[in-house]
């Protein structure tokens, strides 16, 4: 019977790097305005099209732009007095007076206030990588996971055909006075393996549907399936991988940014200490001097030069802000151990995962496949001569396709994995693998 003599592809170790081959795996798949069935295209439609990730970058530009205004002066100040009713005076009446004045900050409060803005704005600036990278990991996890639903689906259909085909012999068999029992657990098992392939196709839809959010696409988009490649396994340098984190890893640098941040901000709290000169220029505009006409410098306007001190004098409030800088400080040093100490526990654990894939991976692909396969086979040859019957080959072949669906999990979680590995530490895992091997 040739219906079960169906060849099964052995489930390759797959591992370890961003190329992907393209392939629609669902003949059903609906026509879509987005194509690409490859990660990279993924990533840059995240990177140019997501809306959350353009509003970190105008907050960046937006930071950027406070700099020069914490650099700069205050602005000066105009004041023009006009008098109602004039003030008669020896040189003759007042009629207006005019007054420029500007203030200048202690010495080094521009420059202070300059640093804790240009701080902040590099911290924004490493916020807005930081969530670059966060957005190129959940896009690539989804993509992982959409692809393991492709190859279950693929799989699952196979296997739905597979049984759909072999009913009517077995149909044929009661027909000739053979036992009903064989048909009803085929039956059963078709609509068991029908229902699984039913909750992959809505698995997809609701995975679709996430990624389009992600890639800022329609709503209604579904996106084509894409396949992994196999890969040989790599292997990496922990070390390097925790300096990584040190080094590169955008959430440290920018909970860095915002230490010297904090240390500007008590630079500025501890000037406020210190008071503000004031330098102005007055001019009085004088009228006509009709009564003492014949006064020295009658009609001239004078004019005068005025400085002034702000006297800091509530001392309890400048104190507070010095404390209150100081706690802030405080609180942002301890966030960035915390942090540290965090993202490399996550570290560990991502290798852990990854190393605990590629055994499964490597369990799978070179071993319990291919006795899942020859028990397929076994199965099918003595079911075919009488020796055993069909409720044996369903299990046999049920046990293949769970296998072939844990393969491609472990597969799965393995890019997921490298993905988050590569995340926390900001740099390429290709090169530090080649490093390590070079070590070797």
């Amino acid at each position: 019977m040739k219906v079960l003599k169906r060849k099964h592809a052995v489930i390759v170790t797959l591992c370890f790097m961003f190329h992907f081959s393209a392939a629609c795996m669902n003949a059903e798949a609906e026509e879509t305005v987005f194509a690409a069935t490859t990660l990279d295209v993924y990533l840059r439609q995240a990177q140019t099209a997501n809306p959350e990730l353009k509003a970190f970058k105008a907050r960046y530009e937006a930071a950027i732009q406070r700099i020069p205004q914490a650099a700069s002066l205050p602005e000066p100040m105009l004041q023009v007095t006009h008098f109602v009713e004039s003030v008669q005076t020896r040189t003759g009446p007042q009629e207006n007076i005019f007054m420029l004045s500007q203030r200048i900050p202690w010495f080094g409060k521009l420059r202070s206030r300059e640093d804790l803005a240009s701080a902040e704005a590099e911290a924004l600036w490493y916020t807005y990588q930081d969530r670059e990278l966060l957005l190129a990991k959940t896009v690539a996890v989804h993509f992982f996971d959409y692809g393991f639903t492709g190859e279950a689906i693929t799989l699952t259909a196979k296997n739905l055909d597979w049984l759909v085909n072999l009913e009517p012999i077995i149909e044929e068999k009661v027909r000739g006075g053979g036992d009903i029992n064989p048909l009803l657990r085929l039956k059963v098992e078709v609509g068991r393996v029908a229902d699984r392939l039913a909750s992959l196709k809505q698995r997809r839809r609701a995975q679709s549907a996430r990624l389009n959010a992600l890639l800022a696409l329609p709503d209604d988009t579904i996106l084509p399936l894409p396949t992994l490649a196999p890969t040989p396994p790599l292997t990496f340098n922990d070390d390097a991988l925790m300096d990584a984190i040190d080094q590169n890893n955008p959430e440290l640098q920018m909970l860095s940014r915002r230490i010297e941040s904090a240390e500007a901000r008590q630079e500025v709290a501890r000037l406020v200490s210190y008071p503000d000169l004031t330098l102005g220029i007055n001019y009085i505009q004088i009228g006509d001097p009709a009564v003492n006409p014949t006064t020295p410098d009658a009609g001239n306007d004078p004019w005068g030069i005025t400085a002034s001190l702000k006297i800091p004098l509530w001392f309890d409030k400048n104190k507070a802000a010095r404390a209150e800088a100081l706690a802030g400080r405080l609180a942002t040093v301890k966030e960035y151990e915390h942090r540290a100490n965090a993202l490399k526990a996550d570290m560990r654990a991502s290798i852990a995962l990854l190393e605990d894939a590629t055994r499964r991976l490597k369990l799978y692909g070179d071993e319990l496949l291919g006795l899942a396969e020859q028990a397929v086979e076994n199965s099918q040859a003595s079911y075919e001569t009488g020796r055993t019957g069909i409720l044996e080959v369903i299990d046999s072949e049920r046990s293949l396709l769970d296998l072939q669906l844990l393969s491609w999990r472990a597969a799965a979680d393995a890019w997921k994995q490298r993905v988050i590995i590569q995340t926390l530490a900001n740099q390429s895992l290709l090169d530090l693998a080649t490093a390590e091997n070079n070590n070797e």
